[in-house]
């Protein structure tokens, strides 16, 4: 599976699936499972990298102390807004407010796909942000940024 990345607003990113052969109605199911589990992880601020207590620690974290201040006081990393999944062809891709999650989310999205398409459904190529030339985005999800815009 082939990852790219394109312009990235994560307040406003599509995300991009391209597979080998157009999925099945049930391969779509499997791939929507995977984006709405990770999604409501991602709503629920899992993809905090501020607090990263069990990782930092290594791999010996028998008896390991949780620092339940530290974790209290790290910076809400939620994911806001998803839309629906939506399917063309052998294309499939999902409009997404990553609001304030850290870049960890995107890691495990990219590693969850990528055991999938080995598992399951080969998919060709994820693409991170930017648009396909292919297949318009509607225009009520565009949005234009000017560095004077106070939104």
């Amino acid at each position: 599976m082939q990852v790219q990345f394109r312009e990235f607003d994560p307040f406003n990113v599509w995300i991009w699936l391209e597979f080998s052969l157009n999925p099945s109605e049930l391969e779509k199911q499997y791939v929507e499972e995977i984006i709405n589990s990770w999604f409501f992880l991602g709503k629920l601020g899992g993809f905090n990298a501020e607090n990263l207590q069990v990782q930092d620690v290594g791999l010996e974290i028998s008896y390991m102390n949780y620092n339940q201040d530290a974790a209290e006081d790290s910076f809400m990393a939620l994911m806001h807004n998803i839309g629906e999944v939506e399917y063309e062809s052998n294309w499939a891709r999902c409009w997404f407010d990553l609001g304030t999650s850290d870049a960890i989310a995107l890691d495990v999205l990219i590693n969850s796909l990528r055991q999938f398409s080995k598992d399951y459904v080969e998919i060709t190529t994820l693409i991170i942000g930017g648009e396909n030339e292919d297949w318009p985005i509607p225009e009520s999800r565009k949005r234009e940024y000017s560095e004077y815009d106070d939104n």
